[in-house]
């Protein structure tokens, strides 16, 4: 029955303290409102004594759905309009902005730490970070010559119906909010193609004396997974202000790193319109990469500097003075933005259009700040259309999209169909199938014919274990690929003169 339901989510909400024991009246009456109920029907001792956990929301939930859909109150029973109105309904269980950001200030008093942890839980119990769907995501690590990678197959996000993307399509467009990230999203009812956020709060921020934001990622690739947001709707530029920004946010929250996409096409972010940071409390194997090579630049002696060992091209500089951390940020984004060397094919720009830019990623580690700067370059050619410092061809069949920030990381974040690609190509390998002639498999034969070879025989007990560490293995080519300095003699050397060329 829906109203079993109704005072279930009620019974969730005091739970997870969304609301309190003096809410319950109130929140019974809004959500019999919603489902056009004129009372909450009879309840026993027992209804009244049941427990509710979060594992029992999605179920719940679903029962509301059902309902709604069988009523005539939600139009289609496809996947947009069930998010589109779970999203309403957890509204109804969301304190107002001013509450949760009073509660969140309260705590940072007392420590970042506490604030963040609340805003985190939060985020998760209004159903804003869907937990059901992030357990869906398949994870594992990869060892390589790099460390210790990070691999997921995306399945959190949802993918739509043909029918539903056809919809929504042909939904009337709206300029408001501007885009996913502008805090006018927060409250926002949504539509066909723009995701509802009654359940959505964010938190400001002062950051180098200007408004801005934070919020969770609905995906959490990681864990805390945040977003750092400009409060106006202004495009991504990698600038002296970034590492200032940067910088500034880590001091205020010194548990959390926090870095930006580059702001060129093909190497920079999915949003290049909203200024925005990514960041959270997670190591990454970038991380925990060594220097391999300490190099000083002239007037800043000061400041530590070193080559990481990592398959991209960076920078580790590290200060306790954070200006004069940023000032030598300057210095080599300064010198990157107009540095060409055609041995290493690394142009400047081509017929006045800029190649060079920075991927920055701060932290602020044993009393001292830190960043790392990964050069990138979004020069294409005839033979690498997608870019030349981009996953070459033959590794599409894993990963064809672009690296941004989260993989420069090295965490690979690859698409849902390999989930059943790889189920496939592992009957295939098992049961000793041509892979060349299943239709679904043909793109990854070179890969699977030539890492076979290095097996004397995979088993039911172990083709899973070797699947997983080839993708990893491929993932390392990856970051090869987007690494602008190779790894080789001649590419280190080439790295080198790079940063001789910063004491000229």
């Amino acid at each position: 029955m829906i109203q079993d339901a109704v005072r279930k989510l009620t019974e969730y909400g005091i739970v997870t303290g969304l609301i309190t024991e003096a809410d319950r009246i109130y929140t019974t009456n809004r959500l019999l409102e919603l489902f056009d109920l004129d009372e909450p029907g009879e309840t026993g001792e027992q209804d009244n004594q049941a427990e509710v956990t979060t594992e029992d929301l999605e179920g719940i939930l679903a029962e509301m759905l059902d309902y709604a859909h069988e009523s005539g109150m939600m139009p289609e029973d496809d996947i947009v309009h069930r998010d589109l109105f779970d999203t309403k309904i957890m509204g109804i269980l969301t304190p107002r902005p001013s509450e949760v950001i009073s509660t969140f200030h309260a705590l940072y008093e007392k420590s970042p730490r506490q604030a963040t942890d609340f805003y985190y839980k939060f985020s998760q119990d209004t159903d804003y970070i869907r937990r059901y769907r992030i357990a869906k995501d398949m994870k594992w690590t990869a060892e390589t010559e790099y460390g210790r990678l990070d691999i997921t197959i995306n399945l959190s996000k949802p993918e739509k119906d043909p029918k539903a993307i056809a919809a929504a399509r042909q939904a009337k467009q709206s300029g408001y909010p501007k885009c996913l990230l502008c805090r006018e999203n927060v409250g926002y009812r949504g539509r066909l193609n723009h995701p509802a956020r009654q359940n959505h709060r964010v938190m400001p921020v002062i950051i180098q004396d200007s408004d801005w934001n934070m919020q969770y990622s609905p995906y959490v690739y990681y864990n805390e997974h945040c977003i750092v947001f400009n409060g106006e709707h202004v495009p991504m530029k990698i600038e002296h202000g970034t590492f200032c920004k940067l910088l500034d946010f880590v001091e205020q929250f010194p548990h959390y790193f926090v870095g930006s996409n580059a702001d060129l096409p093909i190497v920079g972010g999915s949003i290049l319109s909203h200024d925005h940071f990514q960041g959270g409390h997670y190591e990454f194997a970038m991380d925990r990469a060594p220097v391999e090579r300490i190099f000083r630049v002239n007037g800043f002696e000061d400041v530590e500097a070193g080559i990481v060992k990592w398959p991209m091209s960076v920078i580790r500089l590290r200060c306790a003075d954070r200006n004069k951390l940023t000032e030598l940020s300057d210095l080599i984004l300064e010198r990157w933005r107009g540095y060409s060397d055609p041995s290493a094919f690394i142009y400047a720009e081509t017929d006045g259009e800029p190649h060079n830019t920075i991927t920055p990623i701060a932290h602020y580690k044993d009393g001292k700040f830190q960043l790392d700067l990964v050069l990138r370059n979004n020069i294409t050619t005839k033979e690498h259309p997608l870019g030349v410092f981009h996953p070459h061809a033959t590794l599409h069949h894993i990963k064809k999209e672009n690296i941004g920030l989260i993989e420069v990381l090295g965490l690979a974040i690859l698409p849902s169909r390999l989930k059943t690609e790889m189920e496939l190509l592992k009957d295939a390998i098992l049961q000793g199938k041509d892979i060349r002639s299943i239709e679904e498999l043909e793109k990854h034969a070179d890969w699977a014919e030539q890492f076979l070879k290095g097996y004397e025989q995979v088993t039911k007990e172990t083709v899973d274990e070797i699947l997983q560490k080839e993708i990893g293995l491929v993932f390392s080519q990856v970051l090869e690929d987007a690494g602008v300095f190779k790894r080789d003699k001649a590419g280190m050397a080439a790295f080198e003169r790079f940063t001789d060329s910063l004491s000229e």
